[in-house]
């Protein structure tokens, strides 16, 4: 696949490189990254550089597109957000964004930059792209329903961090979804307190 930059003007996506290591680095010390993603902890230097060419540059040479979140085209990388393949119609999306960055709506934004990516006939042609997230990340589930994924259950042990199963989330978007806020999620998404905007 064809590396491609995405952008709604506010947020721009382009693919993380080599230069992006140390910000990668700086950004995965925060606990709240190592807590809901699945990254080592400790995350050094040489798990930065096994991203950018073992995940990002085959990811790319396949189905899986890997991008940095940037607030300008050259910016520094503020968080990554990427589609994994599950076949030819289908993928799973992932994402963090730095602790300083959060409650600004960057993260949805890219998100709905990432899904339209998806969907359209001349990025992947997805018919379904599933969200995850494991229980009591609801700052995840708040952007994940404001980008439109609708509230599938919970899947028991259904995700394994660092050797350890967890119970997690799950929720998706199909191509042929309308766009905005998705309803239909359970009542504690409302209570939890989650930011306004990720």
């Amino acid at each position: 696949m064809k590396e491609r930059t995405l952008s709604d003007g506010t947020v721009w996506l382009t693919p993380p490189t080599a230069a992006d290591t140390d910000a990668i680095v700086a950004h995965c010390q925060d606990p709240a990254i190592g807590e809901w993603v699945t990254i080592p902890v400790p995350y050094g230097i040489a798990d930065a550089e096994t991203f950018i060419h073992d995940i990002v540059g085959p990811g790319w040479a396949g189905r899986s597109p890997v991008w940095a979140l940037r607030a300008t085209r050259t910016g520094p990388l503020l968080g990554t957000i990427g589609l994994g393949g599950r076949d030819d119609t289908a993928a799973e999306i992932g994402y963090w964004i730095g602790r300083e960055q959060r409650s600004r709506g960057l993260m949805t934004r890219a998100v709905r930059l990432v899904c339209e990516f998806g969907f359209h006939a001349d990025g992947m042609a997805l018919q379904r792209i599933s969200w995850r997230a494991f229980i009591g990340n609801y700052a995840s589930a708040a952007v994940a329903r404001r980008a439109g994924f609708r509230y599938e259950g919970l899947c028991r042990l259904g995700s394994l961090q660092r050797g350890v199963r967890r119970d997690h989330w799950l929720a998706a978007r199909l191509a042929t979804d309308p766009p905005g806020p998705a309803d239909g999620w359970p009542a504690e998404f409302d209570r939890a307190g989650s930011p306004a905007r990720t």
